[in-house]
């Protein structure tokens, strides 16, 4: 018979890490200005990790109390203390941890060389955060490629990118795209591009980190030097260009001006291919990508918000619903469809009241310039551009999450059901200037009221007391009167569907 008292040996170990006797490692973390001081013992960090059983065989004891002191100046105090309860108890708590937290705590085990835990938050994170991730999708992408460990998240990003290429092959900047995040692309036989548009992004990718190169192409006939520095350049991109599914016209207009950055006989193939295409060539011929079913693509919500996410929608659907709960993210019974996004429609409320005329059950969410605070409404009757009155409603209802987060949120409301909404539009004074407009200016857009001239829109949501009888919601959503800025807005017909 084996008896097994692991929990107390867990408890135990726990306890030792508030045991300063025996300690003999000091690790400095942080920032110079907001440097922290933990304690720890040799033994313990020697066996649980095999970084630092590393650095502390490469790290020489101070004079004065024969410590070992490893500094880590790129992790946080917070990381920290997690990583060394890791360390001495085994258990990670992520009930109450952000996700932020709990992403930058995978990076940090993972450079710590915790796998076992890097990889069990990388797993929880796409299985239980995948909003999150989408949501931040561009600090995420840029980040695991960073680092080259994490191919769970890799796989994740890819997956998004090949059926939105734009995301990266249109809206980032070459230079910021890392190689090995090109080259995981290029692998793919589901990116949904047109090869000739891949190559035209792998010349301009590898233009751009040759600075050096001449601007005008009709320079560098004479110059092989620039032509195989960006050969040197694209040397991993250039084998994954599926060469012989570029129609003809292609070939001769885009890839022949760069046929010296090619093997040579791979353009001899392609030359023959053009002439003789249904001759055997020496060549491996990459099969051609698959292009996805339509009705595939239309059905992937990956994106469906530069805004809110999946939880921010499940929490704004219980609120349409009066629910004392959230609706879980598999339960929601509501589909948020896009009716208009400012940085692609427009900004001015004229804009606003052309294409939301008559939608009703509408959300309308913005995200404020400057930092990560989301405010927005609930509005169940149609938006009416004829009409300049006061509309009664008591199911209206105005939010905000104040960094973005679905635990800092403000749900206020309507209580005086009268005057829930104001319609200015048939006003000749505020059809320029006045959007939604929520109860006596606590959530209003306006055209910029310093500026006319700018396309841009401020938002106005007064901070005030609850109590004040010329409220018409319940409580403030901020805590300033004050105008601000948005980066962009956003509204949505909720639609419910059966769960």
């Amino acid at each position: 018979m084996e008896f097994k008292f692991l929990e107390k040996l867990k408890q135990d170990f726990s306890e030792l890490l508030n045991d300063k006797e025996e300690c003999n490692v000091i690790i400095e973390v942080d920032k110079e200005q907001n440097k922290k001081t933990f304690t720890a013992h040799s033994t313990v960090l020697r066996y649980r990790s095999s970084y630092f059983n590393k650095e502390l065989t490469n790290t020489v004891p101070d004079n004065d109390n024969n410590n070992k002191i490893i500094t880590k100046p790129n992790i946080s105090a917070q990381i920290f203390e997690i990583i060394l309860k890791y360390i001495y108890g085994g258990i990670i708590n992520t009930e109450n941890m952000d996700t932020r937290t709990m992403y930058d705590l995978m990076v940090v085990a993972n450079e710590l060389e915790f796998e076992e835990l890097s990889e069990k938050l990388e797993i929880y994170l796409i299985k239980s955060k995948a909003s999150w991730l989408k949501i931040h999708f561009t600090f995420v992408y840029h980040s695991i490629f960073k680092h080259n460990k994490f191919q769970n998240l890799e796989k994740f990003c890819n997956d998004i990118i090949v059926k939105y290429p734009s995301i990266i092959f249109e809206f980032e900047e070459p230079t910021s795209v890392r190689e090995s995040a090109l080259v995981s692309i290029l692998k793919r036989d589901d990116l949904q591009m047109k090869e000739s548009e891949i190559w035209d992004y792998l010349i301009k990718w590898g233009t751009e980190r040759n600075p050096n190169l001449p601007e005008k192409l009709e320079e560098w006939s004479w110059s092989d030097e620039s032509m195989m520095s960006l050969k040197a350049t694209l040397k991993q991109c250039l084998p994954l260009i599926r060469y012989f599914h570029i129609s003809n016209s292609d070939v001769l207009s885009k890839i022949k001006p760069y046929k010296k950055i090619l093997d040579e006989q791979i353009w001899n193939d392609l030359k023959q291919h053009l002439i003789l295409p249904d001759q055997p060539i020496k060549s491996i011929i990459l099969p051609p990508r698959l292009v996805l079913k339509q009705e595939l693509l239309e059905g992937v919500n990956e994106l469906f918000s530069t805004i809110i996410n999946e939880e921010h929608a499940s929490m704004i659907s219980s609120w349409i619903d009066n629910r004392r709960t959230s609706y879980s993210l598999r339960n929601n019974p509501y589909k948020f469809q896009l009716i208009l996004r400012g940085s692609l429609d427009g900004f001015s409320p004229r804009t606003f009241w052309d294409i939301c005329d008559g939608h009703a059950n509408t959300i309308v969410v913005t995200k404020v310039k400057g930092t990560n605070e989301i405010i927005g409404g609930f509005n169940p009757l149609a938006w009416d551009k004829t009409k300049e009155d006061w509309m009664r409603t008591n199911r209206s209802f105005i939010f905000s999450f104040k960094d973005g987060s679905t635990q800092n949120s403000i749900l206020s409301r309507v209580k005086n059901e009268k005057k829930a909404l104001w319609y200015p539009f048939n006003n000749s004074e505020d059809e320029d200037i006045i959007g939604p407009y929520f109860g006596n200016l606590e959530f209003t857009l306006r055209s910029n009221v310093f500026d006319f001239t700018q396309d841009r829109l401020s938002w106005c949501c007064h901070s005030k007391n609850v109590d004040c009888i010329y409220n018409f919601y319940e409580k403030s959503i901020r805590t300033t009167n004050d105008y601000f800025s948005i980066i962009d807005y956003e509204v949505f017909n909720v639609v419910r569907e059966s769960i």
